[in-house]
């Protein structure tokens, strides 16, 4: 019988591969070479790097990772060993959207006429940008790929700008409120997301609130530890940070909302990326069986500004990092799910 090697912390429930496969669930510290050497499949999380380390002489033929970021994925690898990928691409991001807009509100920001920086205007800052749009918030809009395709907007995205024209990162600093980061981590290429929020881009920020639930160094967290301190970002919202899980507990500090990267950790958004995941494995298996996620896959058009705060407190979930930083991936292994906005 084929062999599927599950991340432990992936929620399911029953047996969704009976009489295909055999699961075996390992934390992501288990999954070694060894341990997927006579595997078919791997269905993994961020925490799991999968390359030529884990998998070279392994006999897996397909990685489906449970998350929409794919940076742990050796994707030019991957493909040369015929291995195919399956991500989850859009299955958290009304979670994440929840967690932006929590956390500008619970700040005391979110007044209609607020200038609201979105870098990023994929599956997520779309999401963000049409809530905060729909909320009366000004939204300036950064995305040069995005600007690019077509010399303009993607028509398929859920966020309908009207005649918002898309900015630089230099107008976001100098316009913006708030500024929210939701870029994948790219190092190389035409557009290189490490580090776009930086010494120079702090420099000329007008002091506003910096929001980062997208990755870690997308933003240079010792330039936010050095513009903290000189008090030229009026507030700072983290759950995403460089050197994950050993943090800076400066950051830390400085930070009013701190927490695990948990932003996107719904219940609704786990099944939709369990589904997503567990389908195609069966399906790259032949079989006919699929699972049904039981939520709704696409996100709510418009959100009020009491269902937003009533839906979730980041604050609260920010007393435990900052009590034991040292405990930063048991917290988010065992984070509590919660519900996202508009689910209940």
């Amino acid at each position: 019988m084929r062999k599927i090697v599950i991340d432990k912390f992936i929620p399911f429930e029953g047996e969704p591969f009976a009489g295909i496969a055999e699961m075996v669930r390992l934390a992501p510290d288990e999954i070694t070479a060894d341990a997927v050497r006579d595997a078919d499949a791997l269905i993994v999380r961020t925490r799991t790097k999968c390359g030529p380390g884990l998998l070279d002489g392994s006999r897996v033929g397909i990685v489906a990772t449970a998350t929409i970021g794919t940076d742990h994925l050796d994707f030019p690898w991957l493909a040369s060993r015929g291995i195919k990928t399956v991500s989850a691409p859009g299955c958290n991001a009304p979670a994440v959207a929840q967690y932006v807009l929590s956390s500008v509100f619970a700040l005391g920001l979110g007044q209609p006429g607020m200038r609201l920086g979105v870098v990023g205007l994929g599956h997520v800052g779309s999401i963000v940008a049409s809530w905060a749009a729909n909320l009366g918030m000004e939204v300036l809009a950064c995305d040069p790929p995005r600007r690019q395709r077509d010399g303009g907007w993607d028509a398929s995205a859920p966020f309908n700008p009207g005649d918002t024209r898309f900015v630089t990162m230099d107008e976001i600093a100098r316009k913006a409120d708030v500024v929210t980061l939701h870029t994948p981590l790219s190092r190389g290429g035409e557009h290189p997301t490490i580090h776009l929020v930086d010494r120079d881009f702090l420099g000329i920020a007008s002091k506003a609130m910096i929001i980062n639930s997208a990755r870690g160094p997308v933003a240079d967290n010792r330039a936010l530890i050095e513009a903290a301190k000189r008090g030229k970002v009026a507030h700072l919202a983290m759950d995403c940070w460089e050197g994950e899980p050993a943090i800076s507990t400066e950051l830390l500090r400085l930070a009013e909302i701190s927490t695990p990267h948990i932003a996107g950790y719904s219940i609704e958004g786990k099944k939709r990326a369990t589904t997503v995941t567990f389908n195609a494995v069966l399906e790259f298996f032949g079989s006919d069986k699929r699972i049904d996620p039981g939520v709704a896959m696409v996100p709510p058009a418009a959100v009020t500004a009491r269902a937003i705060t009533e839906s979730y407190d980041p604050l609260t979930d920010s007393i435990p990092l900052k009590s034991s930083p040292a405990d930063f991936e048991h917290l988010r292994n065992t984070y509590p799910l919660r519900h996202e906005v508009g689910a209940v």
